[in-house]
């Protein structure tokens, strides 16, 4: 059996073992989004520490949980903190936590991060809806001999993001009176922040934000059939766009600002794809 998916099957067995709840919607939170799911339903909650073989995050204001509940009546499963490409795992470590979830029996992956904006229209504190992404500039999670129980070996990349789940939220937006921005995602392995340089390369290409995670996640996930959405909250601009230097805590500081209104959209979001789809 491949080496990577008996891993995935053990830490199911063990999702198995503790849990009994089928989610039909999964959450990965991103910065300033971490406290989001103490606000739902809670029926359950599990520690990656308590899967066996289960990556850990060890990115500050990421916990490293599953919780599982309800969000108006939606079943939902949600990462409590996600693993980056950056802390040193493998790939098939990162996307581990995206295929579990899909196990779990999730058929929508609903994606947030802090991102940095590279389009000069976007400012800190803007919302962009991802129409599309460039994942080029890490290693694929599909490397490797094909899992085939989890996908075909040549997955089809033209919609990634799914049109109607984009539909909804952008409506929910605008009825919630929420500026959302639309664009192009593109990920880079870090931790480091990008050079000028870099930064202008990524917005020749196309890209309209940059971070460090969610690419992958979703190349993962497209394989695997789910339906797919994401939201990134740009944080600042990128690297050369203004005069300061980038942190952390400029990221952290800017997501926990707009959280209130982001939790907003995310709620009304899921509580409208729940009752579709």
């Amino acid at each position: 059996m491949n080496k990577v998916y008996e891993k995935l099957l053990k830490c199911y067995d063990c999702y198995k073992e503790k849990i009994d709840f089928k989610p039909k919607v999964a959450l990965v939170l991103g910065s300033g989004l971490g406290d989001y799911a103490e606000s739902i339903e809670i029926k359950a909650t599990l520690d990656y520490h308590d899967i066996e073989g289960f990556p850990v995050s060890t990115v500050p204001g990421h916990k490293g949980r599953f919780i599982f509940g309800y969000i108006n009546e939606v079943p939902v499963v949600i990462m409590q903190g996600r693993v980056h490409y950056y802390e040193g795992y493998p790939m098939s470590d990162v996307v581990l936590p995206i295929r579990l979830m899909k196990m779990m029996g999730a058929e929508i992956l609903f994606l947030t991060n802090a991102a940095g904006g590279t389009n000069f229209d976007f400012q800190a504190g803007d919302f962009m809806l991802i129409t599309d992404q460039i994942a080029s500039f890490v290693e694929s999670p599909l490397m490797g001999s094909n899992i085939d129980e989890l996908g075909t070996r040549f997955p089809d990349m033209s919609t990634i993001y799914d049109k109607d789940l984009r539909s909804i939220i952008k409506n929910t937006a605008e009825s919630l009176g929420i500026t959302l921005k639309e664009g192009a995602y593109l990920q880079l392995s870090g931790p480091n922040f990008e050079s000028p340089t870099e930064v202008k390369m990524c917005r020749i290409l196309g890209a309209d934000a940059v971070g460090m995670s969610t690419a992958c996640e979703a190349v993962a996930a497209n394989h695997m059939g789910m339906k797919i959405c994401g939201i990134s909250c740009i944080s600042n601009l990128a690297c050369g766009m203004t005069d300061q230097p980038l942190s952390h805590g400029e990221v952290q500081e800017t997501a926990d600002k707009v959280a209130p209104l982001f939790k907003s959209l995310i709620t009304k979001a899921i509580t409208e794809i729940g009752a579709i789809s």
